[in-house]
């Protein structure tokens, strides 16, 4: 298991502001801290040896956040990335997760989610994986309207979009979202996303 001190944490994010909160809070819980302000900053540093993951912002200036995990998909060794942004993209965050993303959290940053998604991230940088016989517990059960709803999130459709497909209202949507988040436990959209895929695709072969 990786230690605190051993592990960096890479904060790529454009705004100067959110990188220094965001170093002091790391800071104080014990990692090591590398700041850029840009995807292209990143790049270009001397590599670290030292195990660790990447907070990486979804917009950025010059290229963005899904544009750097790309180019890092290239590379021999894998970071973990944490996606943050300020705003909820249901079609960018599909991507990000699909593409491997650890996690994606919205700003403003709850503390104790920031480091738990660094943690989880950490625990993958280590090689270390989590066993679920089933995303879904034993005794919930997704209705048809339920299936479709989580086919359209896990293809990255906006609510209304489901909706106008359905014949339904987006609160009839929303609703369902939220259902679905109950059923699969889920925290979070990009939670929801990770633990429903494995279904979806199964669904498909």
């Amino acid at each position: 298991m990786i230690d605190h001190a051993e592990a960096v944490v890479h904060i790529v994010d454009d705004d100067e502001a959110m990188r220094t909160a965001l170093s002091r809070l790391l800071k104080n819980a014990g990692y090591a801290v590398q700041a850029y302000a840009s995807a292209g900053d990143f790049l270009v540093a001397e590599p670290n040896p030292l195990p660790g993951c990447l907070l990486l912002d979804l917009e950025l200036p010059g290229p963005s956040g899904l544009e750097l995990q790309h180019a890092l998909q290239r590379r021999e060794r894998a970071i973990p990335i944490v996606f943050i942004s300020a705003y909820q993209d249901i079609p960018k965050t599909v991507l990000a997760i699909k593409a491997g993303a650890s996690d994606f959290l919205l700003k403003p940053i709850d503390s104790q989610a920031l480091l738990a998604a660094i943690e989880s991230a950490l625990a993958a940088a280590d090689g270390a994986t989590v066993e679920h016989e089933s995303p879904l517990p034993s005794d919930a059960v997704l209705s048809e309207r339920e299936q479709v709803v989580l086919r359209g999130i896990i293809a990255g459709k906006l609510n209304k979009q489901i909706a106008a497909e359905l014949g339904l209202s987006e609160r009839t949507i929303k609703s369902c979202r939220a259902e679905l988040m109950r059923k699969f436990d889920a925290h979070s959209l990009a939670d929801l996303i990770r633990r429903a895929e494995p279904i979806t695709r199964a669904a498909d072969v």
